[in-house]
């Protein structure tokens, strides 16, 4: 069973950083990785997302001061924050995607919380 771990979420200023992790375990191979956000009241969006080859692509209002990053051996995905804004508040949750057999499975984490506030 392929479990995702964030961590790294917490409170910060305006102008400030964080910095996310997640963590795969299980025996896996991951194609696509990724972070997605969930404001209140607000639909869950792409924040950025890496392929395995390293490609990156970010929503339009985080390019710039989110970098996404990955380690193929720990099956890990990074996402590096800065100059966060409070319009960042959301839970951030770590996405995984391979294949199994014919099958494209997708994989979630719970989900860590980053409030930014003054």
């Amino acid at each position: 069973q392929v479990q995702l771990v964030e961590s790294g979420g917490g409170l910060v200023q305006p102008g400030g950083s964080l910095r996310l992790s997640c963590a795969a375990s299980g025996r896996i191979f991951s194609i696509n990785m990724g972070w997605y956000r969930q404001a209140p009241g607000k639909q869950r969006e792409l924040v950025a997302a890496i392929t395995r080859g390293g490609i990156t692509n970010y929503a339009d209002s985080v390019e710039g001061r989110f970098t996404i990053s990955r380690d193929n051996a720990k099956n890990t995905v990074y996402l590096q924050m800065n100059s966060l804004k409070p319009e960042d508040t959301a839970v951030y949750y770590c996405n995984l995607e391979t294949v199994e057999g014919l099958t494209k499975k997708v994989y979630w984490g719970l989900g860590t919380q980053v409030t930014v506030s003054s």
